[in-house]
């Protein structure tokens, strides 16, 4: 079982967050099943890429911010990557741990009910597993709430007893139409998490020794990011299942207020506790990522216990608590987050894609064809969704 969860299990832990829960809810209930192919492929892309951070932080045995020491180790170059990646990082991650505890104080709401200072009970829990806790205690609690997660939308989904036949049809790619268009691109936009490919890139050796096998981190990467993207669909599952007996829905939150009457408080409870595994395990993850890949960046010392290090966490961490606090409309602040996703994905993606090719850092394990098609296919893709989020800003 140790084979199959690890440091890939943080990266589903991190991209199931509220943004995810709250764009799987509107893909189900505004277009059934259909689009549960643009699942598969977010999840398909997420493995793609995912493996290639994989693959450096087991080569190397550093981060991506190391690699970028590496490459750029004088010269103009140098200052203008290291300010793009860094406030890439800080800016992305700010937004995602808002938005992180903003969707965990939603799926507490459902079970006990509202309080003004969930936010503070949240950041305090995530804070002290950060500074008290060993990164292994951290890595059993993440994989804890994704088995959470699939526990809880597994049996949301068999409740609203989804037709088969439909079902199955959805793995199948059809025309998309103008929303339909925006949904997909959305889908994949909150599953391709920019901060993840640090994250991954930094935790790989923790787990994968210098004798283990390249063979072994692929496959923990494919099980743990599939069970992510299995969660993922059964959340768009539910949603569509029970589109016909609900009424207005815009978020995970709604969905379930609507199919309390149909099933009970059960259904609250389910929901609710998946919404809160989806917002905790992504506040976790959040701010590591920007501590590790400040570390990598800078050149500090390997520990988690450092100052500098804990400061960056801390001060991501802060952020997100504040701003969740605020009298800030919570589903607006998951909804800045994803935009802010979208806009640093195609950078951070190609970046990524460029260093794996770099023999000077991959050495013999540089990306071959089928890796780089596929990494420029999902860049391209990303790209698009940039695109359509300016427009739609504009």
């Amino acid at each position: 079982m140790k084979r199959f969860f690890g440091p890939s299990t943080l990266v589903a832990a991190a991209f199931i967050g509220p943004g995810t829960v709250t764009i799987c809810t509107l893909a189900g209930v505004q277009t059934g099943y259909e689009l549960l192919w643009a699942m598969l492929f977010a999840t398909l892309a997420t493995i793609v890429l995912q493996e290639m951070a994989a693959r450096m932080g087991f080569v190397t045995r550093q981060g991506l911010g190391e690699a970028l020491n590496t490459h750029f180790s004088r010269g103009i170059a140098r200052y203008v990557v290291f300010f793009l990646v860094i406030g890439a990082i800080l800016i992305g991650n700010a937004a995602y741990e808002a938005g992180n505890i903003s969707g965990g104080v939603l799926g507490i709401d459902l079970i006990v009910g509202e309080y003004k200072l969930w936010p503070l009970v949240i950041g305090g829990l995530c804070f002290a597993l950060m500074y008290w806790g060993t990164y292994k205690w951290i890595e059993r609690i993440l994989i804890g709430l994704v088995l959470l997660m699939s526990l809880c939308f597994l049996l949301t989904a068999v409740m609203v007893r989804p037709g088969l036949g439909e079902l199955l049809r959805g793995f199948v790619p059809g025309q998309l139409s103008g929303d339909h268009f925006l949904l997909a691109l959305g889908l994949i936009g909150t599953t391709v998490v920019p901060y993840n490919l640090f994250l991954h890139a930094a935790t790989i050796s923790k787990k994968w020794g210098k004798d283990a096998s390249l063979k072994d981190v692929r496959i923990e990467n494919s099980v743990s990011i599939l069970l992510g993207g299995f969660i993922s669909s059964l959340i768009i599952i539910t949603a569509a299942g029970s589109a016909s007996a609900v009424g207005e829905v815009s978020t995970a939150r709604d969905l379930a207020v609507q199919l309390q009457p149909l099933f009970g408080q059960s259904a609250n409870w389910l929901m609710g506790a998946g919404l809160m595994a989806a917002g905790v395990s992504s506040a976790l993850t959040a701010p590591l990522a920007a501590a590790f890949a400040a570390r990598g960046l800078f050149g500090w010392p390997d520990e988690e216990t450092h100052p500098k290090f804990r400061a960056v966490w801390m001060l991501i961490l802060l952020i997100g608590v504040l701003v969740a606090i605020t009298d800030v409309e919570r589903v607006l602040i998951i909804k800045f987050a994803q935009v802010t996703n979208a806009l640093l994905l195609p950078f951070v993606a190609a970046y990524l894609l460029f260093m794996a090719n770099s023999r000077k850092v991959m050495g013999r394990y540089t990306n071959g064809w089928l890796s780089n098609g596929l990494g420029t296919l999902v860049i391209l893709i990303t790209l698009l969704l940039a695109g359509r989020t300016l427009w739609l800003m504009a």
